[in-house]
C-alpha cells in the first residue's frame, strides 16, 4: 500500500536511515506490475512494495542497495529475456525502466514533502505524484492537486490531464513521471453482511475508501470491518441523516432484505453518484424497478444501476461475488478518469 511505503519511508528518515524508493516508470508488453509499481529498499534490503517479483526484482534490489553506497539515483532499464518475461508474467515481452531515487534523511525539504504526501493520502481528492527526471541524479518531486502543483513548478504548456494511468511527460524541456496518488470517492456499502465482509477489505486493498452502513450494531463496527475509514449504524430509510452521496462517489446495495434494498437504491438514484450495484436475483431486480418507476424514476435512470452487483464471472460464493464487485469498481474508476 502507498500509505505503508511513505509511512516507512518517513520512519527510516527520521531515524537517520536512508532509503532508495524503486520505480517502475516505463514498461511494454502485457505485465501485472507495470508502470508505478513500487518497493522500498534499505540497507538490509527489502522494507516493502513490490516491483513485480522474480529475476527484475532481484537485480533491482542489487542496484538499489549499489545506489544506497554511491548516495546516487539513477535509471536503469532491463531488456527482458524469454525466461525473464514467463518470470514477471509478461505476455509480449518488452523492456522495464526502473528508476532507484535515492533519499538523503538530511534532506529537510523531501522530509517536509512526505507529510504533504501523507496528509493528500488522507483525503478524499484526486492526486498525483509528479517526479522531474530531467537529470535523473538531481532527482524533484512534487504534488498535484485542485489544479496546482506543490513542491515544483511546471511548464504552462504541459497538459495535465493526468488520469489513473503512470505516463511521462516532457514540457519545457523538462521530463516528467507522473502517477495517481488518490482518486476520489467513497464507496458506500449498505449492509454488512456476508459479501461486505468479503468486499471491502479487497476494495481497500485496491485503494477505495470505504464506509459501510447497516441499521445492526453488530453488522456495521470497526472490529468487523477494521479496513473501513467509518462505520455507521443508522436507519436505511433516512441514509441521508447519517452520509452524505456525492457524484463521484460508489454505491453498493446488499442490505438483508428486498425491501431495505429498494429503501436505499431509490435514495441513492436521488443522489447521483457515480455508480450503483444492487446485489440480488432477477426477481428481486424486475419487482424493485417496477417499484422504482412507480416512484416516478425513469426507465433510463433505473437501468444506470448494475443490476445484478458485480461483472459476470459466474460468482456464487460472498467472496467470488466480492472479487465481482471489486472488479466492476475498478473499471469504473478508471473509466471516470479517462482524458
Amino acid at each position: 500500500m502507498m500509505r505503508e511505503l511513505f509511512e516507512k519511508l518517513k520512519k527510516h528518515l527520521e531515524q537517520g536511515e536512508a532509503a532508495v524508493l524503486v520505480t517502475v516508470i516505463a514498461s511494454s508488453g502485457s505485465t501485472p506490475r507495470g508502470a508505478g509499481s513500487r518497493m522500498l529498499v534499505d540497507k538490509d534490503g527489502l522494507v516493502c512494495g513490490t516491483i513485480g517479483g522474480g529475476a527484475v526484482e532481484y537485480k533491482a534490489m542489487g542496484i538499489a542497495k549499489e545506489a544506497l553506497e554511491k548516495k546516487s539515483s539513477y535509471t536503469h532499464g532491463f531488456t527482458l529475456t524469454r525466461n525473464q518475461v514467463a518470470d514477471i508474467g509478461m505476455v509480449c515481452g518488452g523492456d522495464v525502466t526502473v528508476y532507484f531515487q535515492y533519499v538523503d534523511p538530511e534532506d529537510r525539504t523531501f522530509r517536509a514533502f512526505l507529510e504533504q504526501i501523507l496528509e493528500a493520502l488522507s483525503r478524499d481528492e484526486d492526486s498525483w505524484l509528479l517526479l522531474d527526471i530531467t537529470d535523473e541524479t538531481c532527482w524533484k518531486m512534487g504534488l498535484y492537486r485542485r489544479g496546482e502543483a506543490l513542491g515544483m513548478d511546471l511548464p504552462e504548456e504541459m497538459d495535465k490531464s493526468f488520469g489513473v494511468k503512470a505516463l511521462q511527460r516532457e514540457a519545457g524541456g523538462r521530463k516528467y513521471y507522473v502517477e495517481p496518488l488518490v482518486q476520489a470517492g467513497t464507496v458506500y456499502v449498505f449492509g454488512g453482511g456476508h459479501v461486505a465482509q468479503e468486499l471491502v477489505p479487497v476494495l481497500a486493498h485496491v485503494g477505495f475508501r470505504c464506509v459501510v452502513m447497516d441499521d445492526r450494531e453488530e453488522f456495521a463496527n470497526p472490529q468487523v470491518f477494521p479496513q473501513a475509514k467509518r462505520t455507521v449504524v443508522g436507519d436505511l430509510e433516512r441514509i441521508s441523516d447519517y452520509v452524505q452521496i456525492t457524484e463521484r462517489d460508489y454505491v453498493c446495495v446488499m442490505t438483508r432484505g428486498h425491501q431495505f434494498d429498494y429503501y436505499v437504491q431509490r435514495q441513492a438514484l436521488a443522489a447521483k453518484p457515480r455508480y450503483i450495484g444492487v446485489m440480488g436475483s432477477r426477481n428481486k431486480i424486475k419487482v424493485t424497478t417496477e417499484k422504482l418507476l412507480a416512484d416516478g424514476f425513469t426507465l433510463e435512470e433505473i437501468q444506470f444501476c448494475h443490476m445484478p452487483i458485480g461483472t459476470n464471472i459466474l460468482a456464487q460464493t460472498p467472496a467470488e461475488i466480492a472479487i465481482s464487485v471489486a472488479g466492476e469498481l475498478i473499471c469504473v474508476r478508471a473509466e471516470s478518469m479517462k482524458g
